[in-house]
């Protein structure tokens, strides 16, 4: 999953943070690309820019479909059954928002997705007490990562 996350999120732009991400951020910055992507395809939609409303809403489908790839079915039980039709639902709610250049509909998929992504933030230090680091360390090193890319 790290891997196909990390290509799938240097598909959206933004290279800087990948290499030194764990994966809980990595699917953190998925979720923030994903929802920087509608409120841009927003934009276009009020702007009659339908090429680019499409581009966009395409690209936060493509994040969604890995976010649900990247589901763990086993460990997950049925938080993540649920999780996998949620995501099917905000995926046939865009592509419908896509075709009708329905603005509340790319509300509604944007609140979905900032409901699900405060409970994955709210999880960020169960993460890491996993992993093995405290907050502070995994903070260092992501400075230290984010200091030699910007050299």
């Amino acid at each position: 999953m790290y891997n196909k996350g990390a290509n799938q999120y240097r598909q959206v732009g933004a290279t800087s943070e990948v290499e030194g991400a764990d994966p809980h951020r990595l699917i953190q910055m998925l979720m923030e690309g994903a929802l920087t992507r509608m409120s841009q395809a927003k934009g276009m939609i009020d702007e009659k820019n339908y090429e680019g409303k499409a581009k966009l809403l395409g690209r936060v489908m493509e994040i969604i479909a890995t976010l649900q790839s990247s589901l763990d079915h086993e460990k997950g039980g049925d938080i993540s059954a649920n999780l996998d039709r949620l995501y099917d639902y905000m995926n046939r709610r865009l592509l419908e928002a896509s075709s009708l250049n329905d603005v509340s509909m790319v509300d509604e998929v944007m609140s979905l997705l900032l409901e699900i992504k405060a409970g994955w933030d709210g999880i960020r230090d169960e993460y890491l007490a996993s992993s093995g680091k405290k907050p502070s360390e995994q903070s260092i090193a992501h400075k230290a990562s984010m200091a030699s890319h910007s050299a």
